[in-house]
Order: C-alpha cells, then sequence, then structure tokens
C-alpha cells in the first residue's frame, strides 16, 4: 500500500520514470490512478527507495543496473504471484495461471523454486520489503518525531485503502490465517517478515520516547505489537464494512492517545 503525497510522483517526471526503468499505467505526474494494481504499487515503491537514496544529496536520480535475465523473471513471477495471493489465497492460487501471465512454461517453474510452498515462503519476503522501505523513509531524518512519523505512514496506508476498493488486505495477515499453521516453511518467513515490520515500528516508538512524545509506562516493544495486531483485525473488518473506519479507529485510539506521553 502506497501514497507518496509529497514525494517521488511530485518530484518525477514521466522522463525520469523511464529513466529509472519503469514505465507502467502510471503517469508520473503526481496524480495516481483511481485503483492501483500490486504492480503499480511496486513500481511506486521502487521509484521512492531510488528517491530516498538521492533526496539528501539533490543528485538527479539515476537509472538502475539492470537485473540478469532469471532474476527478472523470478522477480515478475513473485510480483504476480503475490496479486494472486491477495486475490485468491493460497490454496486456489494455480501456478499456471502465474506463470501463463509471465509466460513463462510450467517446467521452468522449478527453476526458479523447487515448491510452491517455497515460491510462496519468497512472495512473502517480497510483499513485506515495500513496507519497510516505505517506513524507513519516514524514519529517514533522525530529527523527526518518532510517533509522528509512525502516524504519518499509517495515515498514508489508509488513504491509498480507500482508493483500491477495501480490497487484499494484508498478504501476512491473510496466509497467517489460511497456512499459517500447516506449513512450517511459511510459517518462518510469516514470523521473519511480522518480526521485522514490528522491530522497524518498535524503532520509531522508542525515538518517540526518547524526544517525549511517547509514553514511557509501557516498552515500545508492547505498543509496537498492539498496533500491529490492532491493524490486521481492522484490515480485517475494514473488508467486511467496506469502510476505512476500523483503520482511522486504531490510529485515533493508539497513536493519537493511548501511546502519547
Amino acid at each position: 500500500m502506497l501514497v507518496l503525497g509529497g514525494g517521488v510522483t511530485n518530484h518525477l517526471g514521466r522522463s525520469r520514470c523511464r529513466e529509472s526503468g519503469y514505465v507502467t499505467s502510471l503517469n508520473c505526474q503526481g496524480t495516481l490512478p483511481r485503483t492501483l494494481t500490486y504492480k503499480d504499487r511496486l513500481v511506486l515503491y521502487k521509484l521512492e527507495k531510488i528517491y530516498l537514496q538521492n533526496k539528501t544529496t539533490g543528485r538527479i536520480i539515476q537509472p538502475m543496473a539492470k537485473l540478469a535475465p532469471k532474476q527478472l523473471k523470478k522477480d515478475k513471477l513473485l510480483e504476480q504471484g503475490v496479486s494472486l495471493l491477495l486475490e485468491k489465497g493460497y490454496h486456489a492460487t494455480g501456478l499456471k495461471e502465474i506463470l501463463d501471465t509471465v509466460q513463462i512454461p510450467k517446467g521452468s517453474f522449478y527453476a526458479y523454486f523447487e515448491s510452491k510452498e517455497r515460491f510462496a515462503a519468497e512472495a512473502i519476503h517480497h510483499y513485506i520489503e515495500p513496507f519497510i522501505v516505505r517506513l524507513s523513509g519516514h524514519l529517514q531524518d533522525p530529527e523527526t518525531d518518532g510517533l509522528a512519523a509512525l502516524k504519518a505512514y499509517y495515515l498514508g496506508l489508509i488513504a491509498e485503502v480507500a482508493q483500491t476498493g477495501f480490497k487484499g488486505g494484508c498478504l501476512l495477515g491473510n496466509l497467517m490465517g489460511e497456512i499459517g499453521d500447516t506449513s512450517p516453511l511459511c510459517r518462518d518467513a510469516l514470523l521473519d517478515a511480522v518480526g521485522r515490520y514490528s522491530a522497524l515500528q518498535q524503532t520509531a516508538l522508542e525515538r518517540g520516547q526518547k524526544q517525549g512524545s511517547v509514553r514511557l509506562d509501557r516498552s515500545a516493544k508492547s505498543m509496537a505489537d498492539l498496533i500491529l495486531n490492532g491493524w490486521q483485525g481492522a484490515l480485517l473488518r475494514m473488508k467486511v464494512e467496506q469502510s476505512v473506519e476500523p483503520l482511522q479507529a486504531v490510529c485515533r485510539d493508539l497513536l493519537d492517545d493511548y501511546f502519547r506521553a
């Protein structure tokens, strides 16, 4: 999920999108289409990552190094896989559908992944990385208040959810419910992704504690776990109620109230 706001979409014109090697349905003129596909979000995250790397130097964004053909195909498989896993879930997602979309022969799948289970585990890591990059961007300036950075991040997610029609939710939460207790390989991948994501939010809250904006009588870890758990539950209610109110309530009750010093 991504809303760049005053970030990369307002700093990159179409030519720079081409220079970066990412050309999609996005118009790169500072506006987003009504509905963002997962691929569109991934493109924006990649552009945002390049933008953040160059922001402090003021240098023109340079094209990314080209990936090896095998890695490029593997990334395409993962991108398409994440989209289908979000839409259909693990058991209803067929390998043929993924392979046909990226035009790779079925027999070639095992040159990239030893099994569907391994594929799903790598898709989990592929899925969480843009969220890590985005949240890291909010925390890039050490002078930024940690609580304010965390709130800006979550408000960006909420704004995009409203644009995407309340679909998909979170791949981590979806797969936890579907295969979290039946696939040790995917369970380990889920635990790693959740651990990294939670640790980054803990870092934000620890900064807020040092800056005086976050309460000190609760550990940053317990508060990071609380918002992560609350957000996952709110995403489920969001899909049923077709409303961002459950997500807004999490931010309002925790970031604007419970966490504050």
